[in-house]
């Protein structure tokens, strides 16, 4: 995996794509594919978890207070209806001056501090990766919402080895035991390198590109609208409840496709 000087590009390479594809957006008040949720409160949403990873970074012990002391049944909705009070104008200005103070915290951070957030703790590399995953899953609801097609590029490589890493925990997120035995994947890079996670010889394995993969364990897609190939019970079981993102457990996407 990459260091995290590379890793931090990639993560503002991100950023800066989706800006492009906001900035282009005619009303922001468009819906996006995450039920209730348009746009704006899409960029919203990044926005404020661009805030938070600043005060995680700079200030672990009052971000550690913060998070001890909000209610969890109205912590996700708070924020969201904070950030659909600002204007349009207000919002983007927010997130991008929050990008930067971002990739200057993480630039700044002990590379072995362990950084709190809403899940386990991470070290900086951990949730670099973690908050360019953010930004390519949600992106992906306001390319849907604007009918746009991303190109996609090598950034995957990130959000797979996320996704394959966070198998037991999507176990633990339903209260399941993680089975016993291994699942290898392994995807086609989009310059159509080999990506490959686990032992070759394993009997379950998922297989098929990295950007299908990486809409899978992100629940944009639908497993039945992906070229994957998923063999063996772990695999097939694995698939259905993959999840790259911290929270409770994702209600994932319907099939677009019957």
């Amino acid at each position: 995996m990459a260091d995290l000087h590379s890793l931090l590009e990639d993560l503002r390479a991100e950023m800066t794509d989706l800006d492009r594809i906001v900035a282009a957006a005619d009303d922001l008040q468009r819906p996006t594919p995450a039920e209730g949720w348009t746009i704006h409160d899409t960029v919203g949403h990044l926005a404020f978890f661009d805030r938070e990873s600043v005060l995680a970074i700079t200030d672990p012990e009052a971000f550690t207070a913060k998070v001890a002391a909000m209610d969890p049944a109205t912590f996700m909705d708070d924020a969201v209806a904070e950030m659909r009070a600002r204007s349009a104008a207000e919002l983007l200005e927010l997130w991008r001056a929050g990008r930067d103070r971002e990739l200057a915290a993480l630039g700044q951070a002990d590379p072995k501090a362990r950084l709190p957030w809403y899940g386990p703790p991470m070290n900086p590399l951990s949730f670099a990766t973690a908050r360019l995953m953010e930004y390519w899953a949600h992106g992906q609801d306001v390319a849907d919402a604007l009918g746009v097609r991303r190109e996609p590029t090598d950034r995957l490589r990130h959000i797979c080895h996320l996704g394959v890493r966070t198998r037991g925990f999507a176990y633990a997120n339903r209260g399941l035991p993680a089975p016993e035995g291994e699942v290898y994947v392994e995807v086609t890079s989009p310059g159509g390198d080999t990506w490959s996670w686990g032992d070759p010889e394993a009997a379950d394995r998922v297989t098929g590109t990295a950007e299908h993969f990486a809409l899978l364990v992100t629940q944009r897609r639908h497993r039945d609208d992906l070229d994957l190939d998923v063999i063996g019970p772990l695999a097939e079981e694995w698939v259905c409840i993959a999840q790259a993102f911290a929270g409770p457990p994702g209600p994932g996407r319907p099939p677009l496709r019957g």
